[in-house]
C-alpha cells in the first residue's frame, strides 16, 4: 500500500529549477531515506512533501487527496517534521515544547486536556526523556535535544514522520540513540519514516527504502542492494567506492573511497575488482 506519492513534481526557488519532474511513491509503513551530495534537493523535497514550501507544478498526493489541498490542522494530524535545525524558544521547558505537538488536536483558547497531557507523558516515555521534563531543552545535550524533538512530533500522533538530516551535529553514540529510536518506532509502532541523512552506512543499516538524488532527479530508488552500489554511488556522489558487507547486519556498506577526477573507467574496470564480503564476530 502506498498512502504518499508525487507525481512530475517541480520544485523551484524564483527562475532556478531544483526538483524537476519527480515521480516517486513512498512505502507505507517503512523507513526511506534520501540521499545524495549537497544542493541536489533532499531538503527541499522534505519540505515540499510536507508543504513548508510551495511547488510549481506536479501533484503531492496522501491519502489520494493533494496535499495543497488539505486543511492544515488535518494534514498536521498525519504528518510531522523535524527540521533539520530546529529551534525553540528560549525559556521552554521539556514538557512545554512537547505540548506543542498537541496544537492541531486543540480547541477555543488551545488550553490541554487530559488526553493531551497522557500523550505527553506517552511521548517523553516513549522517547527516554520523562527525567528531563521540567528542565529546559537549553540545558539538554545535543543527543537530548534531538530526542526531546522527536518526542515533540510523536505528540502530535502522526502516522508519517518526516526528519531532515537528524543526526547533525551529534557524535557517533548520540547519532546511533536517535536512530536506533526511530527504527524502534517504525518497527513496534508502524511509523512511516521519511529521512535526509549524508552517511551512507547510516543510510544502507537504518533504510528499507532509499532514494539517490542527484540535480534534482532521482538516480536511482529501490533496496539498500539495488542503491548503495559502485555505479550508483559513481553517478550520485562522483566517487570510486568499494562496496563490503556490513558484519552485523549483511547490508552493503561503503568500505573505502576515492574522488573520481576525470577518469574514464568504464563499468567493466569497476565490476573486474571484487571486494570480499567482511567477517566478524
Amino acid at each position: 500500500m502506498v498512502r504518499l506519492h508525487t507525481k512530475e513534481l517541480n520544485i523551484g526557488y524564483g527562475e532556478r529549477n531544483i526538483i524537476k519532474d519527480l515521480s516517486v511513491e513512498i512505502p507505507d509503513k517503512k523507513i526511506t531515506t534520501i540521499i545524495g551530495s549537497n544542493g541536489c534537493g533532499k531538503s527541499t523535497l522534505l519540505k515540499a512533501i510536507t508543504r513548508i514550501i510551495a511547488h510549481q507544478s506536479g501533484s503531492i498526493m496522501l491519502d489520494g487527496q493533494e496535499i495543497a489541498r488539505e486543511n492544515t490542522k488535518s494534514l498536521a494530524k498525519k504528518m510531522a517534521i523535524l527540521p533539520q535545525t530546529p529551534e525553540s524558544v528560549g525559556g521552554l521547558t521539556v514538557g512545554e515544547l512537547v505540548s506543542y505537538g498537541r496544537f492541531p488536536y486543540q480547541k477555543g483558547f488551545g488550553r490541554l486536556t487530559k488526553r493531551d497531557y497522557e500523550v505527553i507523558d506517552w511521548a517523553l516515555e516513549e522517547t527516554g526523556t520523562s527525567e528531563f521534563k521540567y528542565r529546559s531543552v537549553d540545558s539538554l545535550s545535543g543527543g537530548q535535544r534531538q530526542r526531546v524533538w522527536i518526542a515533540m512530533a510523536l505528540a502530535q500522533e502522526t502516522e508519517i514522520i518526516f526528519l531532515d538530516e537528524p543526526t547533525t551535529y551529534l557524535d557517533m553514540a548520540h547519532q546511533l540513540e536517535v536512530l536506533e529510536l526511530l527504527q524502534r518506532l517504525n518497527r513496534q509502532q508502524k511509523r512511516t519514516i521519511i529521512m535526509v541523512l549524508h552517511d551512507l552506512n547510516q543510510a544502507a543499516r537504518f533504510a528499507d527504502y532509499l532514494i539517490a538524488l542527484k540535480d534534482g532527479n532521482i538516480v536511482k530508488a529501490g533496496s539498500c542492494e539495488d542503491v548503495i552500489t559502485r555505479s550508483v554511488l559513481r553517478d550520485v556522489f562522483h566517487i570510486d567506492a568499494e562496496i563490503g558487507r556490513d558484519p552485523r547486519t549483511n547490508k552493503p556498506m561503503c568500505i573505502t573511497y576515492n574522488l573520481l577526477k576525470g577518469e574514464t573507467n568504464n563499468e567493466e574496470t569497476y565490476d573486474s575488482i571484487r571486494i570480499p564480503a567482511l567477517t566478524g564476530s
